[in-house]
Parts: C-alpha cells; sequence; structure tokens
C-alpha cells in the first residue's frame, strides 16, 4: 500500500542535504600556462643596453635572432673591451617561473676574461633599464648563472651571482657574490633547460628538471654604488628587499644560443 508521509520521511533528508553539496563544491582551479617572452622572429619586446652605448643600441649587432633562435654573436668583434650587454624584457614581474633553453657555441671573443669562457644568465629582478648608467658592467640584480664545462674539471650551471645585491641562505645573510649549485657540469655545445621560481624575494633553482639551490631574502647591497642609487628613492622604514624587477639576458663574451624564453605567472 502506498504510504504518503513514510516516502516524504525518506525523500526530505534527500532534497535538503543537496544544496549544501553544491555550495561546498570548489571551483576547478584555473591552470598556470606557460607564455613565450620570445616569438622566434625578432626582439620585439626587448632592449639591449651595452656597458658604454645608451639603452636601446645594440652595439656590432650581437644581439640577433637567426633560424628561429635568439643568438649571441660576436662574429663582428675584433676583441673585446669591456662591452657587457644585456636584453632586457619590456615590462617587470613579481611572482613567477622562468624557463630558458640555452647552449654555449663557438669559440669566447679575443680578450673576453677567463672566467667569461661559456658564461651568461639571466638577470632578475632589475631595476628599470633605463636607470643603468652608460658605463655600468651590470645591472642591480639576482643573476641566475649559465655555465658550460670545460674540457676537465667540473662545473655547475645554475649558480647564483649578486651584482649589487645579497640574499639570504640557512637564515644568514649570504654576501658571496658568486654561489655555486648542486648541478652537475655540462659540456660542448648540449641543450640545457634552466627554470627559477621566484615568489618575490625567495628564488629556487632547477637544471633539467632537478632543485639545484633555493634562497631567499633578495636585497640590495648598501656597500655598492649602484645599489646605493635605489635605496635612496626607498621611503623611510621601507624593505631593503627586492620583490619584483625586469628580466635580461647577458652577453659576456662567449655566444650562446636562446632557444626558448618562457614564463609562467604565480600567485602571490
Amino acid at each position: 500500500m502506498f504510504n504518503a508521509p513514510r516516502l516524504l520521511a525518506l525523500i526530505l533528508p534527500i532534497l535538503c542535504a543537496t544544496p549544501a553539496f553544491a555550495e561546498d563544491k570548489a571551483p576547478a582551479p584555473t591552470a598556470e600556462k606557460w607564455v613565450s617572452l620570445f616569438n622566434g622572429k625578432d626582439m620585439k619586446g626587448w632592449t639591449p643596453k651595452f656597458t658604454g652605448s645608451k639603452l636601446g643600441v645594440n652595439y656590432r649587432n650581437t644581439f640577433r635572432v637567426e633560424d628561429g633562435v635568439l643568438k649571441v654573436s660576436y662574429d663582428k668583434w675584433d676583441k673585446f673591451s669591456g662591452e657587457f650587454g644585456h636584453l632586457f624584457y619590456k615590462k617587470p614581474f613579481a611572482n613567477y617561473r622562468l624557463r630558458v633553453e640555452y647552449r654555449f657555441v663557438g669559440e669566447q671573443v679575443k680578450d673576453g676574461p677567463g672566467w667569461a669562457f661559456r658564461n651568461a644568465g639571466a638577470m632578475l629582478h632589475c631595476p628599470a633599464p633605463k636607470t643603468m648608467d652608460v658605463k655600468q658592467e651590470f645591472p642591480v640584480s639576482i643573476e641566475v648563472q649559465f655555465l658550460g664545462g670545460k674540457e676537465t674539471g667540473e662545473r655547475s650551471t645554475g649558480n647564483l651571482c649578486t651584482p649589487s645585491t645579497h640574499v639570504v641562505m640557512n637564515g644568514q645573510l649570504h654576501k658571496e657574490h658568486c654561489t655555486n649549485s648542486s648541478s652537475k657540469t655540462f659540456r660542448g655545445d648540449q641543450w640545457v633547460t634552466i627554470e627559477v621560481e621566484v615568489r618575490g624575494a625567495s628564488f629556487k633553482h632547477f637544471v633539467n628538471g632537478e632543485e639545484v639551490m633555493s634562497y631567499d631574502g633578495a636585497q640590495f647591497d648598501d656597500s655598492d654604488l649602484p645599489a646605493q642609487k635605489h635605496l635612496k628613492k626607498l621611503k623611510k622604514g621601507q624593505s631593503r628587499e627586492i620583490k619584483s624587477g625586469y628580466i635580461a639576458l647577458q652577453a659576456e663574451t662567449h655566444p650562446i644560443e636562446y632557444r626558448k624564453v618562457e614564463i609562467m605567472k604565480l600567485s602571490p
């Protein structure tokens, strides 16, 4: 026999519970996507700065795009006389993951310093490139160093260098200019992928997918002249930590090719 009161008693709890489940269901997160900063055709969005030259001067056509690759070439140079180069992207970033695929090729330009053999890097958290002095060699930055191995001996890549800056490692202010990562040595002309996870003043380096170093507390070095110029602009009580800035790729006397330069924006 049909029993309406009993059926209603069974259905009501289900109906009452359904809205609660619907309200608790969180929306699916938006997938974070890689975006290329290099279009594979030209240097649109990028501006060169060489020591001794004004911003925008591509000294001896060193930075160029050929065969879909962004190149640092020294075929129009006779010798090096201190003209370090940097190629700046047009906008600053704060929280992101940067991915660069690079390889060293050819021979170092004549009179290039010994330490610059198969040496380049990505300069992160740079102040606006227009603030660089004409004769300034390196931007105030956190440098993720790219190194190629020599015929013998170990030489890690994905290292840290700190032009006009300091960082904090293991809870202590770290003032060493360059610090090696735990990566292996990469010899020859092979492609290497370096990723950097940046969250404000904190950094993690990855080489071919393996984490090789981390640190935080990126900040201006108050004993360094280029940094002092920016420290003077800080308001009273403002932190000297550097939590955002521009990205630049280096030209440090050895030919190098960049196949990919990609960024993934991260939430704070």
